[in-house]
């Protein structure tokens, strides 16, 4: 690629780059899995990001807008990578060196490979469970026991809160996977698998306001928004199989508003991580209140155990989660990077004057 750049007679003579739906991808040896940070920024964003990046002494890598050879990459480094327009598509998800894309204008869910670009596209917003009809620019649906007509674009914006896939597409047979979205108004769980032209509700009929979904250990993990477990099989024909788990939800902390995410740890446990947040008023301000993250707090569940325990420290771990903050119609999103420290109860903020396009997304290539 870069002797293409040499000259134009040059470009001519050398063979095409291979399709990349032919494209294998390299393997990476464990030590070298670095988690990547993927920001959807406009020149501005960029160049504000460029800045505090120095200042940590980061490294700025030359652009690149053809397939990016992964073993390349370095732990430190600003990569910029021709991508769908973010500006108006929303990353939803990004599991196994893959983002997962809903393309707004179209109501295509997208499984997209950043380095190779190789992409393939999932059964769209419009065969969701919830879904009636679709007239035109209007969209019927179900809410709870009710009918309501929304705006398509809308739709296609607010439906799918996480997406996740429990392994990478094979780039010359895209039917050896399981795909899972949280979608809707409540907060609901639906499943593709092989061959299936839409999505699928999970068969737990009380199972709504899910905060969080994983893979782990070939199964699925759920959690809603009382910190109640769920337990899915993944390994029938017919689709996940199970229910609530045995676990106890953790105690709640009745000052804080919490939200709850789950982690898969290396040594078999399920980690839950429990966000504590409270309203701060502005009684003379147009806003008038905002949500302030305040704590967080951990809890640990050991394999083939059935109770939560509260842990403290993390060593050198450092988990990390991809669920996107709900909202409402007529308003705009907004996005925090953080880092919270467990052990002093201190936080980071990064890039507070940055609008990002939309939520900003963790990948390991």
């Amino acid at each position: 690629m870069q002797l293409r750049l040499v000259c134009k007679q040059w470009n001519l003579k050398l063979p095409k780059i291979p399709d990349g739906n032919k494209v294998k991808l390299p393997k990476i040896p464990d030590g070298n899995k670095v988690p990547w940070l993927v920001l959807s920024m406009g020149s501005a964003a960029t160049e504000s990001f460029e800045e505090e990046a120095h200042a940590l002494e980061e490294v700025r890598a030359p652009e690149d807008e053809g397939i990016l050879d992964t073993r390349s990459l370095e732990e430190k480094g600003i990569y910029h990578l021709m991508l769908p327009d973010m500006q108006d598509n929303i990353m939803c998800g990004s599991c196994h060196g893959w983002l997962i894309i809903v393309m707004v204008y179209e109501g295509t869910i997208r499984i997209l490979n950043p380095f190779t670009k190789v992409h393939l596209d999932l059964p769209p917003v419009s065969t969701l469970p919830n879904i009636i009809n679709i007239d035109g620019d209007e969209c019927t649906m179900y809410c709870g026991d009710k009918i309501i007509t929304r705006n398509i674009i809308f739709m296609h914006q607010s439906q799918i809160w996480k997406a996740i896939i429990n392994s990478a597409p094979n780039n010359d047979n895209d039917s050896d996977f399981i795909a899972v979205v949280i979608y809707g108004l409540f907060l609901e769980l639906a499943f593709y698998m092989p061959n299936n032209k839409r999505w699928i509700r999970f068969p737990a009929r009380d199972l709504d306001d899910v905060r969080d979904v994983i893979f782990f250990q070939e199964k699925i993990f759920a959690i809603d928004g009382n910190g109640q477990l769920y337990e899915f099989d993944t390994r029938t024909k017919s689709g996940p199989v199970g229910g609530k788990h045995e676990a106890t939800p953790p105690p709640s902390d009745g000052m804080y508003n919490c939200y709850y995410y789950l982690i898969g740890g290396d040594n078999g446990s399920l980690l839950m991580l429990v966000k504590g947040e409270r309203y701060r008023y502005y009684m003379n301000q147009k806003r008038f209140c905002e949500c302030e993250t305040v704590k967080f707090d951990i809890y640990e569940s050991k394999k083939n155990e059935k109770t939560w325990s509260r842990i403290h420290s993390l060593g050198n771990y450092i988990p990390k989660d991809n669920m996107r903050e709900l909202y409402f119609e007529n308003t705009t999103p907004s996005y925090e990077i953080v880092i919270f420290d467990l052990e002093d109860g201190s936080f980071q903020t990064f890039l507070t004057e940055v609008n990002f396009c939309c939520c900003p997304i963790w990948i390991l290539p």
